[in-house]
């Protein structure tokens, strides 16, 4: 696997997680892996996913993500987790609403290439 691909990172209160080109389940695997290990050690429950260099991907990854979020949210034992999916077009904004959409729209949002509005939502504590 091409690391260059996957960024996971703690970025203040905040973990960014940047997955770049054409994404394989096996860098959707290692991407929520980071994720967890990493709101496991910092107990951050706020994760933003970078997807604007993200290559659509096919449906099966699409639901794949679904499930891997949907056992992260498992793992962690909270029902706050509120995630932000930064996306470049509206095509990937709707593959990422099937991929975490399941939560409900309390719990994650997507945002069209507006960076600093993502973070502002996740670290708004009052929603």
């Amino acid at each position: 696997m091409r690391s260059e691909q996957i960024w996971v990172e703690p970025v203040g209160t905040v973990i960014v997680a940047r997955i770049r080109g054409r994404p394989t389940a096996e860098m959707l695997r290692e991407c929520e892996h980071r994720v967890l290990e990493l709101a496991r050690d910092t107990q951050q429950i706020r994760v933003l996913y970078d997807a604007l260099e993200l290559e659509p991907p096919d449906m099966e990854l699409v639901l794949l993500q679904r499930q891997l979020d949907s056992e992260k949210k498992d793992n962690l034992g909270s029902a706050s987790l509120r995630t932000a999916i930064l996306v470049p077009n509206s095509r990937i904004a709707y593959l990422a609403r099937i991929a975490f959409g399941h939560a409900g729209e309390a719990n994650y949002r997507v945002f069209y290439n507006d960076y600093a509005a993502a973070l502002n939502w996740l670290e708004d504590r009052a929603r």
